[in-house]
């Protein structure tokens, strides 16, 4: 007996159960029915019907399972790199991506590290990678990189394996409720409960994560990966990459003038902004105004380019603050607003953002929903030139702020003080270097005292996850095998994530993990001063680093002295090899 599905509305004829609302008895075959016979629920006609047992035969002759399909789906959406680890409720998912020559599978140590690599791939190409583990543990272990990528907006496919069906529910081996655990981190979360609708939820979610720029999560139960799939029986959906969204002419008409008319308006670019560095530069350049950057958006212009004067906030200079404070109007392109860059909202703001949620930040803001590299563009081309010279201010107040950042460096302290680590490093990292920086008391060196030229460079922003920057190092040469990677990082945090140098050494991965060694976690110690609070379990009981990095297969480098620091990463960048140069440094600031 068979069943007939209509294909207007989804009803479905079964030929053993009949019909009663057309009093068609049971056993009756559809081509039985008469030709003047209806769907009982819309009225199309008999011809509108498809016999299901035909959709069924496509799955059982296809050679290809769901697992099959949502590699190659991936592929096609561009999504060819892979962070994860194998096992039981994933081998169908890891056994299709092995059959995929387009597709490439990074073996990790802990899915922390993939989900962090995953984060940071996105953050520096804007491409997607996907983190892929078991269902359970292996899932809840994403959860602290997944989290990253979602509060710095970073698009991430999470696929994970799900034990079969008939276990789901309490006192399942290794299962949890994965749609409920990852349903605060996602924009897109869902499980794949029937086969035909594998692509269509692939489709979704990887549209999700392209346009909310965020983490979409799917579960495949270890049954349904092994079904064969006809994949011209799914049902898919196409996503358009970037959305072009333009402020209203008027809008944009009123913060022209309110440009036209300040004595004293600052730019402030963030990671919003970041690769419209030169549109930022001849905005600057029209209405004679400096610029200031957000952490994330270092570098979005070398920092001795002739407008920029530095990072504004906590890292920064007090030349930047002290702009800031004096200016009439500031034009935040980007911006976030967190606590550290301390952004004043009491005075006249033009905010431009593509989050519509983020604009209005004080009672005096203009806001211009749209995307910095349209918007900066057509402000420029509306705003008067402006006369006023300040460049010799701007380029007093660099030369003021670099004497003291050289002051600090002091070439002779022994311990090798962090200011001078950052000053060699400016001096010896490539210009066209990809840096990964870790949190902790390295971050705050790197953001203050080292000196951006070309590089890019990857942080963890909102969530500061500490461990970050080494996993973010391995996504960074993965996505960019030709240039320098240089991980800043300091020995808490290389400690959290150090078991993937192995993942270097495997997978052949040359770059340089330089470690401030202060046997502290050192920002920590800070927030006790800071605080009023004794030092208390901050201090750290290290492993030789660079005699661990020689076990593990790369290469080793101590610097002890800051004579031997120059040298030491001149030749760890000339090895064809992972490389950590532990640096013995101290925990004081100054």
């Amino acid at each position: 007996m068979a069943r007939w599905k209509c294909s207007v509305c989804g009803y479905i004829y079964s030929e053993e159960k009949g019909e009663p609302a057309t009093k068609t008895p049971p056993h009756t075959r559809f081509s039985d029915l008469p030709d003047a016979w209806k769907c009982p629920v819309c009225g199309a006609a008999k011809s509108a019907f498809v016999e299901i047992k035909e959709e069924e035969a496509l799955h059982e002759a296809s050679g290809s399972t769901v697992s099959d399909a949502l590699i190659s789906e991936m592929v096609a959406w561009g999504v060819t790199l892979v962070f994860g680890l194998p096992g039981t409720s994933s081998l169908g998912l890891v056994d299709a991506i092995r059959k995929n020559p387009n597709m490439q599978y990074i073996v990790v140590r802990h899915e922390e590290n993939a989900a962090m690599a995953a984060s940071a791939f996105n953050k520096l190409t804007g491409k997607i990678a996907a983190c892929l583990t078991i269902a359970g543990p292996g899932a809840t272990n994403l959860s602290t990189g997944l989290y990253d990528a979602k509060e710095d907006g970073a698009s991430v496919l999470s696929l994970n394996g799900q034990v079969e069906s008939q276990y789901t529910g309490p006192f399942g081996i290794q299962e949890i409720d994965q749609d409920a655990f990852f349903r605060s981190v996602s924009v897109y979360n869902n499980t794949v409960y029937e086969r035909n609708k594998t692509i269509l939820l692939l489709n979704l979610a990887l549209k999700y994560a392209t346009l909310h720029h965020g983490v979409a999560q799917i579960s495949v139960p270890n049954d349904i990966q092994k079904q064969n799939l006809e994949i011209s029986c799914c049902r898919k959906e196409i996503c358009i990459a970037s959305p072009h969204i333009v402020p209203d002419e008027n809008e944009l008409a009123k913060a022209a003038a309110a440009i036209d008319q300040a004595q004293n308006a600052v730019i402030i670019a963030g990671w919003g902004a970041y690769g419209g560095g030169d549109a930022i530069a001849a905005l600057a350049e029209k209405i004679k105004a400096p610029i200031l950057t957000t952490y994330r958006a270092k570098g979005i212009l070398p920092e001795d380019h002739p407008w920029v004067v530095g990072v504004l906030g906590s890292v920064g200079s007090p030349q930047a603050r002290a702009l800031t404070d004096e200016a009439d109007l500031l034009i935040t392109l980007g911006v976030g607003f967190s606590k550290f860059t301390n952004i004043p909202t009491d005075k006249a703001l033009i905010q431009v953002d593509t989050n519509p949620v983020k604009l209005g930040k004080g009672p005096l803001a203009l806001p211009l929903w749209g995307n910095c590299a349209l918007t900066i563009p057509k402000l420029t081309g509306m705003v008067k030139t402006h006369n006023k010279d300040v460049l010799p201010r701007i380029r007093e107040m660099k030369r003021d702020w670099q004497e003291q950042l050289d002051r600090e460096a002091d070439p002779t302290a022994v311990p090798v003080r962090p200011p001078y680590i950052m000053k060699v490093l400016s001096e010896t990292v490539p210009e066209d270097a990809v840096i990964t920086v870790d949190v902790g008391e390295n971050q705050w060196w790197f953001g203050r005292n080292f000196r951006m030229k070309r590089q890019r460079f990857a942080m963890s922003g909102y969530l500061a996850t500490m461990g970050f920057g080494f996993p973010a190092a391995i996504a960074a040469k993965i996505a960019y095998p030709e240039k320098q990677v240089v991980c800043i990082t300091g020995d808490g945090g290389f400690s959290q994530a150090m078991s993937d140098f192995v993942t270097t050494v495997k997978y052949h991965l040359p770059m340089v993990v330089v470690v401030l060694n202060n046997k502290q976690l050192g920002m920590i110690q800070v927030e006790q001063l800071t605080e009023h609070y004794p030092n208390y379990g901050t201090d750290l009981l290290n492993p030789d680093f660079a005699a661990y990095a020689e076990v593990c297969g790369g290469k080793g480098i101590t610097v002890k002295r800051p004579g031997e620091l120059k040298a030491a990463l001149i030749r760890a960048m000339s090895l064809d090899t992972p490389v950590i140069v532990d640096v013995d440094t101290d925990p004081k600031r100054f």
